[in-house]
């Protein structure tokens, strides 16, 4: 989730882009279990009681998309602004679980709600897309290990240490350090995490944070949707080093689509008119009241027309592939998959929604990638990891931990 200005789909008009996919590439894309570890859509299911099953002309993910898109496995966001903690965070993040599994059961010709790999792979074998959760922010856990295990209970699978504020116990990238990284409870958060089988998240986090979870944690992490710091500067995307140990470590990095995170100049053009931005937002905003959903589109409109007043330059689709190529060549080709951001980020032209990732494997095709490690990258390589933290589990719930 993208807060403040950055968040919706801002694409100029007139510039959506008809990508040709091959015959080759569709087939390859389709046979693939696609994964996409984090969109934001739970925000609609809960504020707008939005129905999966319909077709939707705004926003980007529902049923009739993911279909037309290949997806094969998803994981929604649990989110909600850092500065909500306390129990009213937990009454929330339990409020946006219920949100998604009722979906799950009143489409469960299409969805399924997975637990494990073995799931998704069922769920894919079965012709249904499988339905994944992860808690994007450790301050839902209101500092309470019970309440961690209260989510995994549940379905949730992933969690990101924090959103873009500190928590009591980690730093983030988007915050100043208090922590100096992990405390010790945030070191027994992680260790936790891997007891339970939930995969550790650092997008997000700081430098700092992320060193501490990877010297922590005995299972491989993720970042659930960041992208190459080296392309774009954008604090909360990943340095070299830090791909470079993920990978070294067995994790893997899910690229972010959203276009300040793929870009530098957009990212450097956003930060001119910053104070516009947000001024523009807020006015956005303040019609919405508390509906978290009607922000994200307020915020969406205010980028689109700074976008077609050319205050802000567009960005193609292709810098997806930029990142891939840049992540691939640092940590490896076993350790880079997708991490959208749909319905929580400005798209890049020509992805503007989900029926436009079969243009991910086409473009990788073109450049060069073997149909083997595509599949790695669209969600191979995810759930190999995913295998692992669950192999991690069982080893140190026979041990006693």
């Amino acid at each position: 989730m993208i807060v403040l200005f950055l968040a919706g789909n801002a694409v100029p008009a007139g510039s959506r882009q008809s990508i040709s996919i091959s015959q080759p590439a569709r087939s390859l894309h389709f046979s693939s279990i696609v994964v996409d570890t984090h969109v934001d859509t739970t925000q609609r299911l809960f504020w707008e009681h939005f129905d999966l099953g319909t077709r939707s002309s705004t926003g980007q993910i529902d049923l009739p998309r993911m279909r037309a898109g290949g997806l094969g496995a998803v994981f929604f966001s649990i989110w909600m602004p850092g500065t909500l903690t306390g129990p009213a965070a937990v009454e929330r993040a339990l409020d946006l679980i219920d949100a998604v599994r009722e979906q799950v059961a009143r489409h469960s010709n299409n969805l399924v709600l997975a637990l494990t790999t073995e799931d998704v792979r069922r769920a894919h074998a079965a012709g249904k897309i499988a339905i994944l959760m992860g808690l994007e922010g450790g301050h839902m856990i209101h500092n309470d290990l019970g309440v961690l295990r209260q989510f995994y209970a549940l379905g949730v699978r992933y969690m990101t240490l924090t959103h873009t504020v500190n928590t009591d116990w980690a730093d983030s990238s988007g915050d100043r350090p208090v922590h100096n990284g992990l405390t010790p409870f945030g070191r027994n958060v992680v260790r936790e995490m891997n007891r339970l089988g939930m995969l550790v998240d650092i997008s997000h986090v700081s430098d700092k944070t992320f060193w501490d979870a990877l010297e922590t944690s005995q299972a491989p992490l993720i970042a659930s949707h960041s992208s190459c710091r080296a392309l774009c500067a954008a604090p909360r995307n990943m340095s070299d080093d830090m791909i470079r140990a993920l990978g070294q470590h067995g994790g893997v990095i899910q690229i972010n689509f959203h276009v300040g995170f793929l870009s530098e100049a957009y990212r450097q053009a956003a930060q001119k008119i910053a104070s516009e931005m947000r001024e523009a937002t807020e006015r956005a905003e303040a019609a919405c009241g508390s509906d978290l959903a009607c922000q994200i589109y307020a915020d969406a409109r205010v980028s689109e027309e700074l976008t077609r007043a050319g205050k802000l330059p567009p960005v193609s689709w292709e810098t997806i592939l930029d990142h891939i190529d840049h992540a691939v060549k640092v940590a490896g080709v076993d350790h880079v998959g997708l991490g959208s951001d749909m319905d929580g980020a400005v798209m890049p032209v020509g992805m503007e929604d989900c029926t436009h990732l079969p243009q991910i494997t086409a473009g990788l095709l073109r450049r060069g990638y073997s149909p083997e490690a595509i599949r790695k990258i669209l969600g191979g390589n995810l759930l190999r990891v995913m295998e692992q933290a669950e192999q991690v589990a069982r080893r140190l719930q026979s041990e006693g931990h």
